[in-house]
């Protein structure tokens, strides 16, 4: 596709070199010939089919033509200029780009009936419950785009679910972006405010491209900053994403894998979890990179109601317990400010089936992860963890290069005390704040075959007695090169239980 500017680029060439001052006849002299029209020059500029930018006008119905004119046509440019249009749901197609331009704005409309139920996709997953309520909605589309300086603002504060829906995330209020079974999408540029529910959700998609777009989503429940559900071939980059709920979010609610994910240079911030795979898993996650990326206290003024952490829970959490397999994942240089916990890694086996008539998962494994280089500090007191529980074990994991410290202060009765105080929670929701603070400031690893820890180091703001490792139902795992500082506990670095197989260095 060619945007606007693709188009301006053209006509200053044209300008610089004199040919546009020729005129067609002129050029055409020189040997120069104007190229035939192709769909991705055609704009269509939403003014010109009805549509008022005046914040007060419903624009649905013109956008939409705007839309079905450059499908009709094979293919082209929908463009917004500088302006506030209202509209409710519109339908992206087969070679289309809606083009926002900078002080463009599309506003979601504060009334549910501008928001018609989507027919049943064909492919299902868990969240759907017979269609899905969308501001931007697409469907089986291919070469796709929204682009530009604009924004896209859902108003979603205006939205309290539907009456007589489901419960929960399942209430029928409607999301900035939903594009299911897609191929060939770039999202480039815009910012994204807003969303009644998950800002963005992409689902069983290909090749699907998000590169520099701003993410602000403080406004109601289950605010994601995105959510990429099993999709294939996709890269998440320069992005800045500020959100209430998980902000890079990772899942599979269907059968289709979560698989070849590059996600690098982004600034994450959540009162919830930075960066995450899970909860739902049944597709599994395959060959995921992230890398160059920073998790930081949210700018917004306050925490979700009813969430009692101001600093986020994880920075970054590696989750599979409603089955699939997640393998060949990588992660390298995370910079992480202020959360309950940096590093999460869960196998679990709540085992949730992601349609009711569909086979109850077994549960899943997870093997071949790397994470490298992470800098921690404001961290609270619950603990790095790697765990799985009885019978199935995380295998082959390598963390290296950990610097963390955090917050310590910790009085008697304000963290567990034993391996029998941390509950293995087998079907219990994946997250930290399940077990609180840990009886190790360092690292507690359960349930793991095949471990190296490679220079770790851990450090409080103030005193914190607790042991470093805990270590139970470990074989085959190498520690060494471990830097503990004057607020921990330097006289006790291991506590051992059903462990074989080691090498552990004493810290230095």
């Amino acid at each position: 596709m060619i945007s606007k500017n693709s188009n301006e680029n053209r006509r200053f060439f044209l300008i610089k070199t004199g040919l546009l001052s020729l005129g067609v006849a002129g050029a055409a002299g020189m040997g120069f010939t104007k190229p035939p029209q192709t769909a991705a020059d055609r704009s269509y500029n939403v003014l010109d089919f009805g549509a008022k930018g005046d914040g007060k006008t419903l624009n649905s119905i013109a956008i939409q033509k705007a839309i079905d004119r450059a499908a009709d046509n094979n293919g082209g440019t929908v463009y917004f200029p500088a302006g506030k249009f209202i509209t409710g749901t519109i339908l992206l197609k087969d070679n289309v780009e809606l083009h926002l331009d900078r002080g463009a704005v599309l506003l979601g409309s504060p009334f549910a009936k501008d928001y018609p139920r989507q027919p049943l996709p064909k492919y299902r997953s868990l969240r759907d419950d017979g269609g899905f309520y969308s501001l931007i909605y697409a469907e089986g589309a291919n070469n796709i785009a929204i682009t530009g300086k604009g924004t896209l603002d859902g108003q979603g504060a205006n939205h309290t679910g539907l009456p007589n829906s489901p419960s929960g995330d399942m209430d029928g209020r409607p999301k900035n972006i939903i594009l299911i079974s897609c191929k060939k999408i770039e999202i480039s540029g815009i910012t994204l405010r807003n969303s009644a529910m998950w800002n963005q959700h992409y689902l069983n998609c290909e090749d699907l491209i998000i590169d520099n777009i701003q993410v602000y989503n403080h406004c109601n429940r289950n605010n994601d900053g995105i959510d990429i559900d099993g999709c294939r071939r996709v890269v998440l980059s320069n992005s800045i994403i500020d959100s209430d709920d998980d902000a890079i979010c990772l899942k599979s609610t269907g059968t289709a894998p979560c698989e070849n994910i590059l996600i690098n240079n982004c600034i994450v911030s959540s009162f919830c979890n930075g960066i995450k795979t899970g909860t739902e898993s049944t597709g599994g996650f395959r060959n995921i990179n992230i890398s160059n990326c920073i998790v930081k206290p949210s700018i917004h003024p306050e925490a979700p109601k009813g969430n009692k952490f101001t600093i986020g829970i994880t920075g970054l959490s590696l989750e599979i317990v409603d089955g699939g397999v997640m393998e060949g994942v990588s992660v390298n240089n995370l910079t992480i400010e202020g959360t309950m916990c940096p590093v999460y890694v869960r196998l679990g086996g709540r085992n949730r089936k992601h349609m009711e008539d569909a086979p109850e998962p077994a549960v899943g494994r997870m093997s071949n992860i790397s994470i490298h280089n992470i800098t921690a500090y404001q961290s609270g007191n619950f603990t790095c963890s790697v765990t799985g529980i009885p019978g199935h074990n995380v295998e082959n994991i390598k963390l290296s290069n950990f610097n963390i410290v955090h917050q310590g202060d910790l009085i008697e009765g304000g963290y567990l005390k034993s391996f029998d105080e941390v509950n293995e929670d087998i079907k219990g929701y994946p997250q930290p704040t399940r077990w609180g603070n840990l009886p190790v400031s360092g690292l507690f690893v359960r349930h793991v075959k095949g471990i190296t820890v490679n220079n770790f180091s851990i450090d409080a703001n103030a005193p914190d007695p607790r042991p470093i490792f805990m270590l139970h139902d470990v074989k085959n795992i190498k520690v060494r090169d471990i830097y503990v500082g004057e607020n921990c506990n330097q006289e006790e670095t291991y506590l051992l239980k059903e462990v074989t197989n080691h090498t552990l260095e004493n810290n230095k």
